[in-house]
């Protein structure tokens, strides 16, 4: 598996977090055969433009690690369409036709997590914890193969933890140092997933100086976020557009 990398302080001091554009955020981190894990829950909150990047590099043999895979032609879909996406360690898939497809077909490898144990895995993952046990899906097809065992008259199921090679994420509101702010619903497995990668990049709709976000507002600490791109108009696309009748 190729190790992603991020560039060193220069000697003048440390080196600038915020990059030009998507692609030049990519550069130098990005490789074949890595372990993603991307922020997101269906197209809320996803990093639209690092996505579209990682499409133009062209980096294949992926292993995705997201709630769920977009739609067809868009988000994670878009990665699809293109087979540079291997297995998919996913929640919810049931939007992608293009996915259903390439699963049925034998073309894509698909790990099924229950949401909240995906989402632990992913935090378990950023804390250093290597594995730990949980009581949802003992007794399912989940828990085939996996270590059991009982506490307290109540049987559980061994999960590891995800540690993926780079975490791409979206925020709201970022300042230099990278320290960022979610908003709303759009903070969902965001912080999970950079507090899980080797390396973080955001995307994030507003950049300010360091100092203008209240300590109290970081909802995560730029100590997890490697590089910055600037993003201010994402396209924000409904998964499901439901209107009402007259």
């Amino acid at each position: 598996m190729a190790q992603a990398t991020v560039a060193p302080p220069s000697a003048g001091g440390a080196k600038s977090k915020l990059y030009p554009d998507a692609k030049a955020a990519l550069d130098g981190v990005v490789a074949d055969d890595q372990t993603l894990a991307v922020g997101g829950f269906g197209l809320c909150g996803i990093p639209e433009a690092l996505i579209e990047a990682l499409r133009d590099s062209g980096v294949k043999g992926l292993t995705a690690i997201s709630n769920n895979a977009g739609v067809d032609g868009f988000g994670l879909g878009l990665l699809l369409g293109t087979r540079q996406i291997r297995k998919m360690i996913s929640s919810y898939v049931g939007e992608n036709k293009e996915f259903e497809r390439q699963f049925l077909a034998g073309e894509l490898e698909l790990e099924f997590n229950p949401q909240g144990t995906l989402a632990e895995r992913l935090r378990a993952g950023g804390a250093g914890i290597p594995a730990f046990f949980t009581a949802t899906g003992y007794g399912t097809v989940v828990a085939e193969g996996k270590e059991t065992r009982e506490f307290d008259g109540k049987h559980y199921v061994m999960e590891t933890a995800l540690v993926a090679d780079v975490a791409l994420v979206k925020a709201w509101k970022a300042d230099k140092a990278g320290n960022l702010v979610f908003r709303k619903t759009a903070r969902n497995f965001n912080p999970a997933c950079a507090m899980a990668g080797k390396v973080c990049i955001a995307e994030v709709e507003e950049v300010v100086e360091v100092g203008e976000v209240d300590p109290d507002h970081v909802h995560l600490p730029g100590i997890y976020v490697d590089r910055i791109v600037h993003n201010p108009s994402p396209e924000k696309r409904i998964e499901q557009r439901t209107v009402r009748s007259k």
